[in-house]
């Protein structure tokens, strides 16, 4: 994930992006660590249109992993608009952790040198 923000160079401005992007990680549903995928497909019925030339039948699953491997899940038409949402709040969340992270380890870059501009200004 490659993200681009601009870090100030002051710990309180720095302080106050890590505290405001801190109170944005509260979820507001559930989280869905997952990638959804549509796919066109035949069926096993000898019968079926999709086995004659006709239209092939459209279909959605979640791909995740757990415990290292991967796992794939069939999702309901009807649920396809709440799985979207939850995986994009999964996304909405690494981001913002990436962006404290990222914060967080440039408070602790300026924290010393903030502390010997203090130390000469007494």
């Amino acid at each position: 994930m490659e993200h681009v923000m601009n870090i100030p160079e002051h710990p309180t401005l720095i302080r106050r992006m890590l505290d405001s992007r801190v109170r944005k990680v509260a979820a507001s549903g559930p989280v869905l660590a997952a990638n959804l995928s549509f796919y066109s497909h035949r069926c096993g019925r000898l019968e079926c249109r999709c086995h004659h030339a006709g239209p092939l039948h459209n279909s959605q699953h979640v791909t995740c992993k757990q415990d290292g491997k991967t796992h794939t899940v069939y999702v309901p038409k009807d649920l396809v608009p709440e799985v979207r949402a939850w995986t994009a709040q999964h996304k909405r969340l690494k981001t913002l952790l990436h962006e404290i992270h990222l914060l967080t380890l440039a408070l602790i870059r300026t924290h010393s040198q903030h502390q010997r501009r203090r130390a000469g200004r007494t």
